[in-house]
């Protein structure tokens, strides 16, 4: 059968096709597409950065845990008590809203022994899975809440009064209201005393079903069909009211969000596909037809994708509704990441609720294929469609025609949504893209608030919660999303299960399996200047000129809102201009010559370049020794020609203002101390930053602290050390935002000028001109050291014959001048020793006879070898030599039978 690529599956209209191929290689063939498709969004795909990045440590954050208690996953925040409800396990506490870390009461709610051994019996953990996960906290009314729990995978609901804060002892079964498993999605949301959840309804969890719970009425559920619920992972649920001034008269609807597997279309695997379902609020089920079950469901395609690259983002992990006065100014805000989770993106898109209402009210339905061989499993309906329309809530128009409930309408249209529960039109993003992406982030949670600025404007600004604890903090400004700053929240880097807002108290509240974490909406007094209070663009935060701090501008007098300055663009430019330096203002660093000096510099912006000059002049990549870090800038091996001033640039571009915005961020004075010239008075040498009658007066951008910070040079003698006193940046935590900064290059020195107290270059320092000296003797020992080595090693391989002949030759002439006649190795085979050729005299002597002539040849001739291996005693026969000459031909052959000869080189 042909497939769909994941691309035709999720766009709407199917931007690209791929070939059609058989069913034995589509599989690799879609695989090979979307693996290149991975590869070009991972490595080209937009992505936004953090401009400020907070840490954990640096924060005043309140949190809140008990021993032994864990897992702090649900929420629910009364603004009307001024209270958060955190549902752990096994217990219940009631906190402060103002103050997390105080706790005004808790219950405590464990799981009898008898059902603990029945989900032991079933194969589950005791010490894990055997306990009550509270999973649900809504509001009944303002004396009790609705609770319901795991209860050892056999869910429990019950009521909790608030006045003693104490459970009311009825339980009730928790099925479809609540999960079996701790692990398992769910969602739930009470509108007028009626619970509505989506859960599965049996112990394998394969059983989905979205519910309603009423005193007064009986469940209504959906139909047990995959066409209805394949698969899902609940997220999100919530009611929009449509108002008492609705023209048509439809009812309020529950929408709900979830990722289920994909009916639609056959992939090589399971495609996830996300999706909104709605039911209506005053449906009743059908009088014959869908007999409690929902008359109203449908479901709809949330896409939310890069049309540039074609890739999309298929699973949707958090939604939050973010509502106006009027449910047409309602936008709907989710969390998405691709199901290949490699690929390291995340996404955050928005839809308007009326987008969302005329999918459901004039989309097109599809229906399963009939046709053979084709691409896929559902198609678009295109028959006539039944009246009243299949799924739409009762409205003033089938009042008229004597349908006032679900009861009343046709098993004609109850067939119809029965067999069509699923719409073809797609709900599309606002501007048909994502409002955020973000690289190697996975968004878990997503919060939303209006806030109007200075301006008069009213601005989204959304927190999104990570897997690693971390939360980052958008704004909207002109339909393009600005990150600005991210907030470590959480101590230990792990997932935020739930996430709050109050808008009263302008809090975050953050639910982790560890605890509970409080934190300010703004941290607009880390910001120490009017420069990076209007670059952050945080609508929270403006400068205030007669104080000179940043405030919130929620906490400041509204007699003083029109003397602060706040720029949503990032035009810096209405800061007053910023007093220059003098010279005075810079701090002095003095080093001895040879060793290395550190030049802090603390860039608080993740989007700002550091600049440095030196003597006015922009260090580039074309000199040495500088070394350009993240804190900083380390000189290495101090010369005379590196003295001079040393200023540190902040360059950071605004791109809603179009400009980039200079800052001096630091400035300094680098100077030699020249030690005495006998170079026997090497010691300990101590410096400090400027006199110790005038220190400096300002730090490089600091908060007044200074630490004293050893610097050490790896060239310079270790008799010889520099400590120099400057503001400490601090560290960098590895599950933040890295700056670009942090990026090190290697930049050289330039030729500067001098100053005029500066020493000659050609004045060297004694202690250098030994080092140097000894340097040069130690080269020099060295090179005969490895000299006397080879010669030795030459000696030896001559010696044991492991070199060629010409060293062999030598060999042999060297031992053989030496050898005594009274040797027996050398004898010939009749034992009478002979002559030595170093007796005989070749000039008074030129002819002997044929024997003797013989053997002085070969003593001469001796190699170390022997030519013929049939020699057996030496003899040489006599009638070789039969005349007194030599043969030509063979001068050593022999004939030897009863002795062995042995080796010329035996001794």
């Amino acid at each position: 059968m042909n497939q769909y690529s994941l691309a035709d599956a999720m766009t709407d209209k199917g931007n690209f096709t791929v070939p059609k191929l058989s069913e034995s290689n589509m599989g690799f063939g879609v695989l090979g597409v979307f693996l290149g498709l991975l590869l070009e969004v991972s490595t080209h795909g937009p992505h936004a950065v953090p401009r400020t990045s907070w840490r954990h440590q640096d924060l005043d954050l309140m949190e809140f845990s008990e021993p032994e208690i864990f897992n702090y996953s649900t929420l629910l925040l009364s603004e009307e008590r001024d209270a958060l409800y955190v549902g752990a396990r096994e217990a219940i506490f009631e906190l402060s809203k103002k103050n997390v870390t105080v706790k005004h009461n808790k219950v405590q709610w464990t799981v009898a022994e008898n059902h603990m051994l029945m989900c032991t019996q079933k194969g589950k953990s005791r010490e894990r899975d055997c306990l009550n996960y509270i999973r649900v906290l809504q509001v009944v009314d303002d004396k009790q809440l609705y609770v319901c729990g795991t209860h050892a995978f056999q869910p429990q609901c019950d009521h909790l009064n608030l006045a003693d804060f104490s459970l009311g002892g009825r339980p009730e079964d928790g099925r479809g209201k609540c999960s079996f498993d701790p692990s398992q999605s769910f969602t739930t949301v009470m509108v007028d005393g009626e619970l509505y959840s989506g859960t599965a309804y049996n112990f394998l969890g394969s059983e989905p079903i979205i519910s309603r719970y009423s005193p007064s009425q009986s469940l209504l559920r959906t139909e047990y069909s995959t066409s209805w619920l394949n698969e899902p992972s609940f997220v999100f649920a919530d009611v929009i009211s449509e108002g008492s001034n609705r023209v048509d008269g439809e009812d309020d609807k529950i929408y709900y969000f979830f990722t289920e597997v994909s009916v639609e279309y056959e992939f090589f695997g399971k495609l996830l596909i996300p999706r909104v379902a709605r039911v209506c609020k005053g449906d009743l089920g059908g009088q014959r037809t869908l007999q409690k079950k929902w008359t109203s469901f449908l479901k709809a395609k949330l896409v939310c994708s890069m049309p540039e690259l074609n890739f999309v983002f298929n699973v949707v992990h958090d939604v939050f509704i973010l509502k106006g006065a009027n449910w047409r100014d309602t936008v709907i805000y989710g969390v998405f990441t691709s199901q290949w989770g490699n690929v390291g993106l995340s996404a955050v898109c928005a839809y308007n609720m009326t987008a969302v209402e005329e999918v459901f009210s004039k989309g097109k339905y599809m229906q399963k294929a009939t046709v053979e061989q084709s691409h896929t499993k559902w198609v678009r309906y295109n028959g006539i469609t039944p009246s009243p329309r299949p799924g739409a809530c009762i409205n003033n128009l089938m009042r008229r025609q004597n349908i006032s409930s679900s009861l009343h309408l046709p098993d004609k249209t109850l067939q119809f949504v029965k067999d069509h529960p699923l719409l073809e039109d797609p709900v599309l993003p606002i501007g048909n893209r994502p409002r955020l992406i973000t690289k190697d982030v996975n968004y878990t949670q997503i919060v939303v608030e209006r806030v109007r600025a200075l301006d008069g404007n009213i601005y989204d600004v959304i927190f999104t919660g990570t897997d690693k604890g971390v939360v980052h903090k958008s704004v909207v400004y002109e339909g393009e999303v600005h990150i600005v700053e991210e907030i470590q929240l959480l101590k230990n880097s792990e997932s935020i299960k739930n996430l709050l807002l109050s808008s009263e108290t302008r809090s975050l509240y953050a639910g982790s399996d560890s605890g509970v974490v409080q934190s300010p909406t703004a941290f607009c007094d880390r910001y120490l200047s009017c420069e990076d209070c209007v670059l952050a663009r945080d609508p929270y935060c403006a400068w205030d000129l007669h104080t000179a701090t940043c405030v919130n501008i929620f906490d400041a007098p509204s007699q003083r809102l029109r003397k602060l300055i706040q720029s949503l663009n990032g035009d810096a430019d209405k800061c007053p201009s910023a007093k220059g330096r003098s010279l005075k203002d810079y701090q002095r660093v003095t080093v001895k010559p040879g060793s290395s000096a550190e030049l802090p510099c603390l860039v608080r912006s993740n989007l700002a370049q550091v600049l440095w000059k030196s003597n006015g002049s922009v260090l580039t990549e074309a000199s040495r020794f500088h070394l350009v870090g993240e804190n900083g800038l380390l000189i290495y091996s101090v010369a005379p020609e590196d003295q001079g001033h040393y200023e540190c640039w902040s360059v950071e571009w605004a791109p809603a203002a179009g400009k980039n915005f200079s800052r001096l961020l630091a400035g300094y004075v680098l100077t030699l101390d020249l030690p005495p010239r006998a170079p026997h008075q090497a010691g300990h040498v101590t410096t400090t930053l400027g006199s110790q009658e005038k220190p400096s007066a300002h730090a490089a951008e600091g908060n007044g602290k200074r630490d004293r910070v050893l610097l050490t040079s790896a060239l310079a003698p270790p008799s010889f050390t520099a400590t120099v006193q400057f503001t400490s940046p601090p560290q960098t935590d590895s599950s933040l935002t890295p700056p670009p900064s942090s990026t090190i290059k290697f930049l050289s020195k330039q030729r500067l000028p001098l100053s005029s107290n500066a020493p000659r270059p050609d004045s060297q320092d004694p202690a250098a001109e030994y080092l140097q000296h000894s340097n040069s003797i130690a080269l020099l020992f060295l090179f005969l050291l490895f000299f006397l080595l080879f010669l030795a090693a030459l000696a030896y391989n001559c010696y044991m014959q492991y070199l060629p002949a010409p060293c062999l030759r030598l060999r042999a002439a060297l031992l053989g001048s030496h050898k005594s006649a009274d040797q027996t190795e050398y004898l010939p085979c009749g034992g009478k020793g002979e002559e030595t050729p170093e007796k005989m005299n070749m000039k008074e002597q030129p002819r002997q006879n044929g024997s003797q002539t013989t053997k002085n040849l070969r003593a001469l001739r001796d190699t170390g070898y022997e030519t013929e291996p049939e020699c057996g005693n030496g003899q040489i026969p006599s009638h070789t030599f039969g005349d007194d000459s030599l043969s030509q031909e063979k001068p050593f052959d022999v004939e030897c039978e009863s002795q062995p000869i042995q080796f010329a080189d035996a001794d």
